[in-house]
């Protein structure tokens, strides 16, 4: 993407709306655009943030609250929910800066946010890599490696994929800085030449391209072992399965496309006119929004299903809030759930899926 399509990692650059003095679109109108931004991504954006606290909040509280039951796939919920965390937490300068139309808060926290926001992206995505591979080589392989899955190697994985994510997002914090157009203030990621399409080849590839190609490859291997097995979750474990794929591919994709045909645009492949400017600029503000969504859905899709973790949930709710009314749930013991190394096949797929 170029300097003039994002703020950060993956957000638009909302300066761009109110700067009517662009090199090659002075005589393009982007008065609609702009009001348009203008409402539309602080609710959205705010919607997002709530949600996504919430859920990932809870989803790191009963962790912590249970951390002498830990385990391997608890250890990539919670490196999970706080990737997401950190992610949403960047929402509310990103909406305060649609409004206002320009950067208000000082070069250190344009650097400092930009870096967190591409931070929790990709460590969002690295954490729902790992628990993908970790289901393959469990299910796979289950009575080689049950007895390695320890809290040890989890902790090992979880600096290794935070550090990888730091690296990745080395590029944004350096070249991102706060820039003055028409007397306002921007904040803008302005790479030069060599790094000119670092973001959009790091979004698609490491973003996208990658990580569904490992979930289309593990997941297809694992659905015919699941089939076979002799368990009545066998179903509801396959259109979970099913349904991270999609949902995934569903929410990512769109923006992913966006960027690129962005990308394209910036190198003279597609035509340049202010109607194609005007909407890849809403494709990219809408499908941008409609991505972000997906940080919410995680605590539902990689916790919220599974009973275990949905009785201590509801547990804590009922400790913090006594008197509300929840749904109650079969009583099931935690001790059912940590099983010795000599573990079957089925039982490790319901742990490690429900």
């Amino acid at each position: 993407m170029t300097d003039k399509g994002e703020i950060g990692s993956t957000t638009v650059d909302y300066a761009y709306y109110y700067d009517n003095s662009t090199e090659n679109f002075g005589p393009c109108s982007n008065a609609d655009l702009k009001d348009f931004v203008k409402v539309f991504l602080p609710t959205l954006y705010s919607l997002v943030f709530i949600h996504g606290f919430l859920g990932n909040g809870l989803v790191v509280c009963v962790l912590v609250k249970h951390r002498n039951q830990t385990n391997l796939t608890d250890i990539c919920l919670f490196n999970l929910a706080l990737s997401d965390l950190l992610f949403v937490f960047t929402l509310p300068f990103y909406s305060h800066y649609s409004v206002v139309g320009q950067w208000t808060f000082g070069d250190f926290m344009c650097r400092f946010t930009s870096g967190s926001h591409n931070t929790g992206f990709f460590s969002s995505i690295f954490f729902m890599v790992v628990m993908t591979l970790d289901r393959y080589v469990v299910i796979m392989h289950t009575n080689k490696v049950v007895r390695y899955r320890t809290v040890s190697l989890g902790i090992a994985m979880t600096v290794s994929v935070w550090v990888l994510s730091l690296c990745v997002s080395l590029p944004v914090i350096i070249f991102t800085k706060v820039t003055n157009d028409s007397q306002e203030q921007a904040c803008r990621y302005t790479p030069n030449e060599a790094w000119s399409s670092y973001h959009t080849l790091t979004i698609n590839i490491l973003g996208l391209v990658i990580p569904l190609l490992v979930m289309i490859v593990c997941y297809s291997r694992i659905i015919p072992i699941l089939v076979n097995m002799r368990s009545a979750k066998k179903h509801r474990v396959i259109k979970l399965i099913v349904s991270i794929v999609i949902v995934f591919f569903m929410f990512w994709a769109p923006y992913n496309i966006s960027i690129f045909l962005e990308f394209l645009k910036s190198k003279d492949v597609l035509p340049i006119s202010c109607e194609m400017e005007s909407n890849l600029r809403l494709s990219l503000t809408v499908t941008e929004t409609f991505a972000y969504t997906h940080c919410c859905l995680n605590p539902i899709i990689y916790a919220f299903v599974g009973q275990k973790f949905m009785k201590r949930a509801l547990q804590l709710l009922r400790k913090w809030v006594p008197g509300i009314l929840l749904p109650s749930t079969r009583d099931l013991s935690d001790s059912s759930y940590r099983k010795s190394s000599n573990m079957s096949r089925s039982s490790v797929t319901s742990n490690l899926i429900m």
